[in-house]
């Protein structure tokens, strides 16, 4: 499932302001990054199966991950996790719980993004 509605992708930030603020709110970058591209993911788990918010983003100007580099954001996923193959984004059913939460984490992301934003 993606999330259009966050005002997020598109948006070109200095990685750093989005490593803080994703990290921040609990999401985790961990060794999910090559050189152009860096993924920032939330675990939630429920009853009904772990789930896995992710936000994808690439290197405009720089490399990975280094602080100075800009990096765009792209359009927030949702995505159920099935042992053994992984994170699977087909037309799933997703419990309104962990929607509400999403919904919640991406506004919270926003947020501080541009809190940190007006800082500089």
């Amino acid at each position: 499932m993606k999330f259009t509605e966050t005002n997020l992708e598109n948006k070109e930030l200095p990685f750093s302001i989005v490593h803080y603020a994703a990290e921040t709110l609990g999401f985790v970058h961990a060794e999910q990054w090559d050189y152009e591209r860096v993924m920032f993911d939330y675990k939630i788990v429920h009853h009904d199966g772990t789930f896995y918010l992710r936000i994808p983003a690439y290197a405009v100007k720089g490399d990975m991950p280094h602080p100075s580099t800009t990096v765009k954001l792209m359009t927030p996923i949702l995505g159920k996790y099935y042992y053994p193959h992984g994170v699977e984004y087909g037309e799933e059913t997703f419990p309104q719980a962990v929607l509400d939460k999403c919904r919640t984490k991406l506004t919270s992301l926003t947020k501080t993004i541009e809190q940190e934003l007006q800082e500089l």
